[in-house]
């Protein structure tokens, strides 16, 4: 029993709790490690932040580079003249200068009126005439007429050319372009090579003011001349008669030639010759003096004139009216010779009506 009772009591003394000293050395050292492990996030959680912030300055300042280069050749203010060019004014003015030498040169040449004759241009002869007879599709047995009377026709033709005057059957294109209307055109030209066909212009009645631009246009461009005339079909000519009145005229500016006429202008509609225009000629309503429309003569700046300045002339309701209005804004000097007035009693008249 005794025995027992001592082992019992190593025992107890064996396991015996710790005493207060070590408890608490033992929650110090657990307590110690906390600030360390918050220091040591702290210090990670500071470098992440400043790697991002110093990423973030390398960006700024990238970016700053590349706008400072992209910038660096526009001016922070534009000037007028960088405005102007922007709006594309800088070309407008130049080619405004490049116009104005143009008309100065043109004027210098003769193309205008009040400035003579070309400058500059070979000593070429020009020819005396250009005769331009109007003609339509259904007028092929009146051109017949004429080529057996007062106009030449074959190597006669070429002879007259070659004394200076050019004649020619004026017409343009059918509405149906290539139909058999202008296929016989086309044929009949091949034959005699006597044709000016205005391929620009549409044939019809209605259309003559316009023709008259087509027909001086095309001519001025094909043949230089001192006189172009415009015919009718209806007109026979004393060939003879015309070519000695014009020589007399040769190197003449700024004329107007023709049998001078005026009249009253017809504002009701439906009547023949009305006039659309009717209200533009005043209460009187009464035209200006104008070249009858059978025959008449523009000297070769006035025909050079509505050349350059077709696309802009008002027309009106008849050819004779639309070329007299364009030339009372021209210093023009009007010829009214009643040789040219194909219905007078005249003996010495270069025209008559067939």
């Amino acid at each position: 029993m005794e025995t027992l009772a001592s082992a019992m009591r190593r025992e107890n003394r064996r396991f015996k709790p710790p005493s207060s000293s070590s408890a608490s050395a033992s929650a110090a050292l657990s307590s110690g490690r906390v600030p360390l492990v918050m220091a040591f996030l702290s210090c990670l959680a500071w470098l992440y932040v400043a790697g991002r912030l110093w990423q973030d300055a390398q960006t700024r300042m990238i970016l700053s580079g590349l706008l400072e280069k992209s910038s660096g050749n526009l001016p922070k203010v534009l000037s007028v003249e960088d405005k102007l060019r922007n709006l594309g004014c800088i070309g407008i003015g130049r080619k405004i200068a490049e116009a104005e030498m143009d008309l100065t040169k043109a004027k210098s040449e003769g193309y205008l009126w009040g400035n003579g004759t070309a400058t500059g241009s070979s000593d070429k002869k020009k020819l005396l005439a250009v005769i331009g007879v109007y003609t339509g599709f259904g007028s092929r047995l009146k051109r017949n007429t004429f080529r057996g009377s007062w106009m030449p026709r074959g190597d006669a033709l070429k002879k007259l050319e070659e004394k200076g005057v050019v004649i020619r059957f004026v017409i343009g294109r059918s509405a149906n372009r290539g139909d058999s209307l202008d296929r016989n055109i086309d044929d009949e030209n091949r034959r005699t090579k006597d044709f000016l066909i205005l391929e620009s212009h549409e044939e019809a009645a209605e259309e003559l003011p316009s023709k008259v631009k087509f027909f001086f246009s095309a001519a001025i461009e094909a043949w230089d001349a001192e006189f172009y005339v415009k015919v009718d079909d209806n007109i026979n000519l004393d060939l003879a008669g015309l070519i000695e009145m014009l020589e007399a005229r040769r190197s003449s500016q700024g004329l107007y030639m023709g049998c001078m006429k005026s009249g009253g202008v017809v504002s009701e509609e439906g009547q023949q010759w009305y006039e659309p225009e009717w209200w533009k000629f005043g209460d009187s309503k009464t035209y200006f003096r104008h070249a009858s429309g059978a025959l008449f003569i523009l000297s070769n700046n006035l025909a050079r004139y509505i050349n350059i300045n077709s696309a802009s002339l008002q027309s009106y309701a008849h050819d004779d009216i639309s070329v007299g209005s364009w030339m009372m804004g021209l210093n023009t000097t009007y010829v009214d010779d009643d040789r040219l007035c194909c219905g007078s009693s005249r003996q010495e008249k270069v025209c008559s009506h067939a």
